[in-house]
């Protein structure tokens, strides 16, 4: 499976959007996948993730209940729909999956492929 991520971009303080991550080359619905950042000079954290085990969603602290993560299996294509948006959230956005564990599930190294990012910028 390849991951493409788009969506990012520039947006004030209070906006929204929403990120794309399109898999191709493989089976979309036999992974968790999940959403990951990484602001500069810091290292890569984790924002969001669809366990496939389960089909629960999980959200870092920082964005629980201003993003929304969800897919769409026909169009094999994940989704962050980000609102509310704030200076801080400002970093390369990256999608990732994996056959991951639920302990693993906020862990990079939970996740084997990755797509190459997509930068967004909050201004205030």
């Amino acid at each position: 499976v390849q991951l493409q991520a788009s969506g990012g971009g520039l947006v004030q303080a209070g906006g929204s959007l929403r990120l794309s991550c399109a898999a191709s080359g493989g089976t979309f619905n036999s992974y968790s996948m999940a959403w990951f950042r990484q602001a500069p000079g810091k290292e890569r954290e984790f924002a969001a993730a669809f366990r496939l085990s389960g089909g629960r969603t999980y959200y870092a602290e920082s964005v629980k209940g201003r993003f929304t993560i969800s897919r769409d299996i026909a169009k094999n294509t994940l989704y962050l729909q980000m609102n509310n948006l704030k200076p801080e959230d400002t970093a390369v956005y990256y999608c990732a999956a994996g056959k991951t564990i639920l302990s693993m599930t906020r862990d990079t190294r939970g996740y084997t492929i990755w797509g190459q990012g997509t930068l967004v910028t909050v201004s205030s």
